[in-house]
């Protein structure tokens, strides 16, 4: 038995892959900003704006998975709210390390989320590998300072970075966000319609992770994307097929979506495809690769 402590654990993904390694008889601990809830997972507390972690949490871990981050879509990007984003994420990660490094504990990884936003808010007909650079736009800049505080962990244990696109899951995320209009038969393309919108089951997701975490031989950075990259028209129309509501409307304009979101819209607005080969390369195998059949998968829909 493994223990393996999760910052973010009570998050969409943190509660996936926490209900999946209790099920293989992990001990799982949370940290967080409030004590937990859940009887089976102890709870520590930290404060990243105070620099402060409980060090109990990082005493006899043998992995970390760092989920931890303010929400990319919560609020408009003014400049404090971008440095919110970055800190969330680049200054949690350099907490725990100083404080593991302060008192000896050295797990054997450190997995990390990470986004398809490194390669920027752009659409481009080639696929992205983890090979190219980091985009220098407002989510390129986060998603890199992201990553840098990550690869300082590689000097004292293996580290994994999972770059992921948008994830479906039936409790929430993107998925209840995208579906709330297109129920009410109000479904539309955003902007042109032609950006790509990679996408991931939350089960091949969490299936990627716990590879990360126990095989060895994953080190660096993946694309964790199923290789079925669709268009954000073709994404909504088979929504709106998979819950039988009409999908007839306009495409819904970019400036409009500019003004109401500021900076933000470019997130919905620009898409790029992105290569899962080095994530095929470890031998992982993605389970659910058809949108459709996956849409009915989580909403309940059958075939």
């Amino acid at each position: 038995m493994a223990t393996i402590l999760i910052t973010g654990g009570s998050g969409l993904i943190g509660t996936a892959l926490t209900n999946a390694l209790l099920n293989e008889g992990q001990e799982v601990r949370h940290l967080g900003r409030s004590k937990g809830r859940r009887d089976d997972v102890r709870s520590f507390l930290w404060s990243v704006e105070n620099s402060t972690v409980d060090e109990e949490a990082l005493r006899g871990v043998d992995h970390i998975i760092h989920l931890a981050g303010a929400g990319i879509a919560d609020k408009r990007w003014t400049k404090a709210r971008v440095q919110v984003l970055i800190e969330s994420r680049a200054a949690s990660a350099r907490l725990l390390l100083r404080e593991a490094d302060r008192i000896g504990v050295a797990p054997k990884s450190f997995v990390s989320a990470a986004g398809v936003g490194y390669y920027g808010a752009v659409t481009r007909s080639r696929e992205f590998t983890e090979e190219d650079p980091p985009a220098t736009d407002t989510i390129g800049r986060i998603s890199s300072a992201w990553e840098a505080a990550v690869d300082e962990w590689a000097g004292i244990c293996r580290t994994v970075k999972l770059r992921t696109p948008i994830v479906l899951s039936a409790k929430g995320g993107a998925l209840k966000q995208l579906l709330r209009p297109v129920r009410f038969g109000l479904g539309s393309p955003l902007g042109t319609g032609e950006q790509w919108m990679p996408w991931i089951h939350m089960d091949d997701l969490v299936r990627f992770y716990l590879k990360a975490i126990f095989d060895e031989k994953l080190v660096g950075v993946y694309n964790v994307s199923n290789g079925q990259d669709v268009s954000n028209a073709e994404f909504l129309w088979t929504l709106a097929r998979v819950v039988g509501r009409p999908f007839f409307l306009p495409p819904v304009p970019g400036f409009l979506l500019r003004v109401v979101l500021g900076e933000m819209a470019s997130i919905v607005l620009e898409g790029s495809r992105v290569s899962n080969q080095r994530s095929l390369s470890t031998g992982f195998r993605y389970e659910h690769r058809e949108l459709e059949p996956a849409l009915r998968d989580l909403l309940g829909k059958g075939s």
